[in-house]
């Protein structure tokens, strides 16, 4: 079983526990979200495979999960998005949030999830086992669809995709994102 980092509301670590584990007991822990973008502007989106564990078959951002003990949140990011969609691009930090959610099937996710920001206009090859579907989709489309269904994304994409999508746009004005 793998192992994921444990942390406090200021993601200063505290232990370790198997992931599974972790979120049956709703447990905070260190994870991140990357958010991809074209130079069209346009965000690349998964639809989360069908085996996985909690928000199976919703769409959401390009790429997340969780580091390894004693790895580095960065080169966690950058070794996923190769495993999840076949390719890695230059990632920008954008921050945090800090969240909890719970799921009909009694899991919780409860996590101190880093944020990156990728530009990238290669092509893809999706481990199928990790996104059933991928998608590039201008933000606005992306913003009507989750007004009118949100229960087809996961909690954390509609969470913070406001957010991002304004640090994107300070990013490409060449704005340092603290």
């Amino acid at each position: 079983m793998t192992d994921i980092i444990l942390v406090d509301e200021h993601d200063n670590q505290i232990g370790t526990a198997e992931k599974l584990a972790a979120h049956k007991q709703g447990r905070l822990h260190r994870a991140f979200s990357i958010f991809v973008f074209n130079t069209q502007g346009e965000l690349l989106m998964q639809k989360r495979a069908a085996g996985k564990y909690h928000s199976a078959l919703l769409w959401s951002n390009s790429c997340c999960s969780h580091p390894s003990p004693g790895e580095e949140t960065l080169a966690a990011a950058h070794r996923r998005l190769q495993e999840e969609m076949g390719f890695d691009c230059p990632l920008t930090h954008a921050g945090h949030i800090l969240y909890r959610t719970e799921f009909e099937n009694g899991l919780t996710e409860h996590e101190y999830d880093h944020m990156y920001i990728g530009l990238y206009d290669g092509s893809i090859a999706a481990d199928s086992s990790e996104a059933a579907e991928w998608k590039w989709q201008s933000v606005d489309t992306v913003f009507v669809d989750m007004q009118k269904h949100p229960e087809q994304f996961t909690y954390w994409f509609r969470f913070s995709l406001e957010d991002i999508v304004k640090k994107a746009a300070a990013i490409k004005q060449g704005v340092k994102i603290q």
